[in-house]
């Protein structure tokens, strides 16, 4: 009985290793022709969106990975492959506002507000991709943030018909983000599991809310 309990654990850690390595190979390689890395090569786009994370470590000091993220997003923006930042967080609480968090970082570099629409309802990856084009009309975009979760999304975006790239921002060393990479690795299983199994939707999706580039092109189509 020892023995066939034994073989049962095994045959169940086997299956879950396996899972784990073909989510972290078909996520991985999904967009890899879609990642760029040089603001010279990346074809422009009209609309960029900055995923979001905390500004600040848990102990106090600055996240690397929110700093690298916005001087990306600035970088695009001055050197004109995107002409607005649509950028995407968590605010579900009090105190807690990843979108205006960023928004303020983007503007003492130099963006101006007008260039900025801030979606209040990113609380995870799949609901920032997704928002980004239910709710405020973004067909083509492209995405910033680091490789690991560039790729993530660039699934979803896939998933869901939405035409993008992604840049790649500034890499956070391994010893100061090794918690932050086993959280991609596992987040890679569920965002598989949420796209083909679950069949998982965004928690807030409201009433259309056009950035200025999307009503254009909506007024345009009309034109024509």
């Amino acid at each position: 009985m020892r023995c066939f309990s034994l073989s049962i654990l095994l045959s169940i850690l086997l299956v879950a290793a396996a899972l784990f390595a073909v989510c972290q190979y078909y996520v991985s390689h999904s967009g890899r022709t879609r990642l760029y890395s040089s603001v010279q090569e990346i074809p422009a786009r009209d609309i960029g969106l900055l995923l979001g994370t905390v500004e600040q470590l848990r102990g106090g000091g600055p996240n690397p990975f929110f700093r690298n993220r916005v001087d990306a997003a600035v970088e695009l923006y001055k050197s004109g492959k995107i002409h607005h930042l649509l950028v995407s967080g968590d605010n579900h609480r009090r105190g807690y506002n990843e979108p205006e968090d960023m928004r303020k970082a983007l503007m003492a570099a130099g963006v101006p507000d007008r260039a900025i629409t801030r979606d209040y309802a990113g609380l995870r990856t799949l609901d920032s991709v997704v928002r980004a084009k239910e709710v405020f009309g973004a067909t083509a975009l492209t995405i910033i943030s680091q490789r690991d979760h560039d790729q993530r999304a660039l699934l979803i975006a896939d998933y869901y018909g939405i035409d993008a790239i992604a840049f790649c921002a500034r890499e956070v060393p391994l010893s100061n983000s090794i918690m932050a990479h086993v959280h991609e690795w596992l987040a890679r299983v569920k965002v598989v599991l949420d796209l083909y199994i679950l069949h998982t939707r965004p928690k807030h999706i409201g009433s259309r809310v056009l950035m200025p580039l999307t009503r254009e092109s909506k007024n345009d189509s009309h034109a024509k």
